[in-house]
């Protein structure tokens, strides 16, 4: 029986990932997982399929080698680990052994962002902008915990690779009632309704969003919020749907380097369509090492955090 949970509650995306591939490769008998010694949560499938679960040690190169060749064969393999490494370490495996031919490898990993408050070398914030470049990769970055399943259930029927980006993975806040959203792989959520500006954003920001648009409305202002989930293929559609129905002003806020992520790939939609838009502002990282915090921290000396995220909104509707 699912287990039902409210916007607010506290749910660990990584407890999430354990039990759903566990409940998977009962239906999927080509289904394996591997580790690169990060299998803590993978216990569940680990117990359950021992003779389908590898932990390579700390060797991302190899997980994704291991990973190529057992889609060669036949096979669903799900590399599970740290994406600050698996995202850079093993860059070249990724592009070359798994996106050249086009492989049903889905690489899932926690750390994307500031989180954890393990230093610049622990935190993925260019990951979004190397995946996305990666030709055959579909590209998402998971917010709310419960959609973690809901994206591996369905990548199983996916023939290409996949990228999903989460948080800590640890304490992640659920944001939708199940069934409250039609979510699909290569689809934003309109996660708030609102006519006079849209923020866009994904992953651990979502929250931060909503939070943003109810302090605004406080104001008697409507602000949209889209969780673009899925960077690659971008939703289209609604970037231009948003820009028709919200007066053609935009916040996109990230947990990644400002340029080379979402605000980057909706820019260049908007460009290549000639769309002008009455304001654009893009909230993220700069240009710079982010040093040592607990993730609001750092959002906060940053610029992209609740208090900045609510001046670039009254920014926008004030402009045209």
């Amino acid at each position: 029986m699912p287990v039902t949970f409210t916007f607010g509650e506290f749910l660990g995306a990584r407890s999430v990932i354990g039990t759903t591939l566990a409940e998977l490769g009962d239906v999927h008998e080509n289904l394996w997982v591997i580790t690169p010694d990060i299998g803590a949560t993978l216990v569940e499938f680990r117990d359950k399929f021992p003779d389908r679960f590898l932990d390579v040690g700390l060797a991302e190169q190899v997980s994704v080698g291991i990973a190529a060749g057992l889609a060669y064969d036949g096979n669903i393999p799900v590399v599970s680990g740290m994406l600050p490494f698996l995202s850079m370490r093993a860059l070249e495996q990724i592009r070359t052994d798994v996106c050249y031919p086009n492989l049903p490898v889905k690489i899932i990993g926690t750390h994307g962002g500031l989180v954890g408050n393990g230093g610049s070398t622990h935190y993925a914030v260019e990951d979004l902008s190397l995946m996305c470049s990666l030709t055959n990769m579909t590209v998402t970055s998971i917010g709310d915990p419960l959609m973690v399943g809901e994206i591996l259930r369905q990548s199983m029927s996916m023939r290409g690779p996949l990228y999903i980006r989460l948080a800590v993975g640890k304490k992640d806040m659920v944001l939708y009632e199940p069934g409250e959203h039609d979510i699909r792989i290569g689809k934003g959520i309109v996660a708030r309704q609102g006519t006079d500006a849209t923020i866009f954003t994904h992953g651990t920001t979502v929250a931060q969003a909503i939070q943003a648009a109810e302090q605004l409305a406080e104001d008697g202002r409507s602000i949209r919020v889209v969780d673009m989930f899925t960077l690659k293929p971008i939703d289209e559609a609604l970037i231009l749907e948003c820009a028709e129905e919200t007066g053609g002003r935009f916040v996109v806020l990230e947990d990644h380097l400002a340029y080379g992520g979402l605000a980057t790939r909706i820019a260049d939609v908007l460009a290549d369509r000639g769309v002008h838009l009455t304001a654009f502002e893009r909230l993220g990282i700069p240009q710079v090492y982010a040093g040592f915090g607990e993730d609001e921290q750092l959002r906060d000396k940053h610029g992209y955090g609740l208090s900045a995220t609510v001046a670039a909104l009254r920014r926008v509707l004030a402009a045209g």
